[in-house]
């Protein structure tokens, strides 16, 4: 008989076991450690024992589910108008019993006494509380297309899709690199800078992004002056045993300077750390998002994915 509780401060060494056994598709980084896990889960300072629920049978876990909440507008605090559901995982052995159902239905209910209006499946940019750098890479993109047990399993039970992301790959080879003469001259009157920060850094960001190895590349006049653009860039070290690289994700692309800037920006980039034995680079961009996808298909990514972000509307109480 399968039993649901809520975590206990002696549960994290199963839930590891569960998390690496349980085939989670090439967006789940693979054989975690426990100090990974602590950091980007358990350490997080809105962690609430009451939204990781278990499922047991006797003894072994064998499934969890765990919810959180997104960020305000500024990114200050919490907000508990927008519940999340981060990860719903089930052990082979024991699919295809109701037992993510009846997960998912719990962590549903934890969010709906908090007051949440509606619930998203799949963390996505501002509604990342936990799993950053654990699951979709270097960004939360909602469940990846890829995982082919996420849409029928999720549809089943009410949810529809919300929001759509891109994601992307290439190698660091320049090699690859498109030959064009206006970025060369760009390359003239510009020069790459590395920091450890991007400006103006939020709360949400320390809490989520900040708990990774990471760092702000910016392409700046050569003549002095402001940034001209910007991304992030964040390890995967999580990913190693997984896709077999050394691998960095690329977020926040900042592209108001128009395009030609940014692609000399990840150009560069991706050649300066290939020369830190860097091997591949992830990107994402929403689908809404033609600038960015631009962007990054003319600097040869290749699209390999799509990240799904799923909501359900809560039905408020009845009026008379």
């Amino acid at each position: 008989m399968i039993e649901y509780r809520c975590f206990r401060n002696s549960d994290p060494p199963d839930v590891l076991s569960l998390w690496n056994e349980s085939e989670l598709g090439r967006a789940a980084a693979g054989y975690v450690t426990s100090d990974a896990f602590e950091v980007l889960v358990f350490a997080q300072p809105y962690f609430d024992r009451r939204g990781f629920i278990l499922a047991c049978d006797g003894e072994r876990l064998v499934g969890f589910a765990h919810a959180g909440f997104g960020a305000n507008s500024d990114g200050s605090g919490l907000s508990h108008d927008t519940g999340v559901i981060c990860a719903v995982v089930v052990h082979p052995e024991y699919r295809l019993r109701g037992i993510g159902r009846e997960l998912a239905s719990r962590a549903e209910r934890y969010l709906e006494e908090a007051g949440v209006s509606e619930v998203f499946v799949g963390s996505s940019p501002g509604r990342n509380p936990f799993y950053n750098g654990l699951y979709g890479g270097a960004s939360a993109v909602g469940f990846l297309a890829s995982d082919e047990n996420a849409a029928p399993f999720l549809n089943a039970i009410g949810y529809e899709p919300f929001e759509r992301h891109a994601v992307f790959q290439r190698t660091t080879d320049s090699s690859r690199d498109p030959i064009d003469f206006k970025l060369v001259m760009l390359r003239r009157k510009t020069q790459l800078a590395c920091g450890s920060l991007p400006d103006d850094v939020s709360w949400w960001w320390t809490t989520t992004l900040g708990r990774l190895d990471s760092a702000r590349f910016r392409l700046l006049p050569k003549n002095d002056g402001a940034s001209i653009t910007a991304v992030t860039v964040v390890g995967l070290d999580n990913y190693i045993p997984k896709w077999g690289a050394q691998a960095f994700g690329l977020c926040d692309l900042d592209i108001a300077a128009g395009g030609d800037a940014a692609r000399v920006l990840v150009l560069d980039t991706c050649k300066r750390l290939a020369e830190e034995r860097f091997t591949l680079a992830e990107a994402y961009a929403r689908e809404c998002d033609t600038d960015s996808i631009a962007v990054w298909e003319s600097t040869e990514f290749e699209r390999v994915d799509t990240g799904i972000v799923y909501r359900r509307k809560i039905a408020g109480p009845e009026t008379a």
